[in-house]
């Protein structure tokens, strides 16, 4: 069993590699869910979500989120009568967040949802939220916190990043079922290439996770998100440069430095201080073939 912990666009990527080139059973994709929030009376879990398009073949490859072939009648009508429509709902997208807060709201869990949406998507690999339990991801800057949604898609991560906060998760309990396959002791634990500050930390923070993954006797190797000083996408390299870190392939191994063992980074990236064992492979994932060929190499340095 592989059990790879993901973000969002980057992490699904590398998600849908390793599924194409691993059997079916052997995969567990863990998701991020501090980027979940409320919205227009929904239950919105974005990271969840991109994994399951992108897993589906259903992802929306020209905005890099939500699903392909979208409509936008409901957001165009939303904003006709004064509705908010900073946070954007395709209506084919609109019916997965429809459907998940009935379901909620009937007493299902998110694992049990988001496990059967998957299914009836032909998703082959286990897919579940880091916790059943509510964690949301909150923004510190100049003294005031904001919810990640509202710093991340209003305000497009204007204002300054000068911390972070997973509220509710030292109340979280893990998915039950991670916390089983790791201590049945995986092949590997695979830390995608996510932003770790909001994508993969929040999964961490989850108590008794990251003992849990040190602990599991299996390697656990990182995907570095960061080329040549710069993010594949998305805030990391900014939120690096205002917590007063240079943005690097080492300065992310660095926040994963007490469980990781392998780490892969891109070609002519420098090394130093990295203390993993190091393998080199093209990073960036335009294609299929760049997601099999990074899932291959991935495996392939974990042996």
């Amino acid at each position: 069993m592989i059990i790879a912990l993901s973000g969002g666009i980057g992490g699904a990527k590398l998600a849908l590699g390793l599924s194409q080139v691993l059997p079916p059973g052997e995969l567990l994709i863990v998701a991020n869910t501090g980027d979940d929030f409320e919205h227009l009376g929904l239950s919105i879990s974005p990271d969840i979500d991109t994994l399951t398009y992108a897993l589906a073949g259903l992802d929306n490859t020209e905005l890099g989120w939500g699903r392909r072939d979208e409509t936008w009648s409901f957001m165009e009508t939303l904003g006709a009568i004064g509705g908010e429509t900073w946070f954007r709902l395709g209506d084919r997208d609109l019916a997965l967040h429809v459907e998940r807060t009935r379901r909620l709201c009937a007493g299902e869990t998110l694992s049990a949802v988001t496990a059967d949406v998957a299914r009836r998507l032909g998703i082959a690999p286990r897919l579940l939220p880091m916790s059943d339990d509510p964690v949301r991801t909150r923004i510190l800057s100049d003294g005031v916190w904001i919810d990640f949604q509202d710093w991340f898609v209003r305000q497009r991560c204007a204002p300054a990043f000068h911390g972070l906060e997973f509220a509710g998760a030292a109340e979280a309990r893990p998915q039950p079922e991670l916390l089983a396959a790791l201590r049945a002791g995986p092949r590997a634990v695979v830390i995608c290439p996510s932003n770790p500050f909001i994508s993969i930390e929040p999964i961490l923070a989850v108590p008794g996770l990251r003992a849990a993954i040190a602990a599991c006797g299996a390697p656990v190797i990182a995907v570095s998100p960061i080329i040549a000083g710069q993010a594949v996408k998305g805030p990391t390299a900014t939120m690096f440069a205002q917590s007063g870190t240079a943005p690097s392939a080492a300065a992310v191994a660095a926040r994963y430095a007490d469980i990781l063992t392998h780490y892969v980074m891109e070609p002519g990236d420098d090394a130093a201080g990295i203390a993993a064992r190091v393998s080199r492979a093209p990073i960036l994932m335009r294609t299929l073939e760049d997601k099999i060929s990074l899932a291959r190499a991935v495996l392939a340095a974990i042996g």
